[in-house]
């Protein structure tokens, strides 16, 4: 699956995508065949972190 270069576009698709259909970033990315760690490196960078608690980046 493709999802956004951009960061923040990609910070919103992310935390949609968990609050609707998974329980953890873990299973997100798993089902969808995309890297966890490139994922947390690439919100690092513009100061987000996941919070596994609500299941978001914040």
């Amino acid at each position: 699956m493709s999802i956004p270069n951009d960061p923040i576009i990609l910070l919103s698709f992310i935390n949609t995508k968990l609050r609707d259909q998974y329980s953890s970033l873990h299973d997100l990315c798993t089902s969808l065949g995309i890297s966890e760690a490139d994922i947390v490196s690439k919100l690092k960078t513009v100061g987000f972190e996941y919070s596994e608690e609500q299941n978001r980046f914040l």
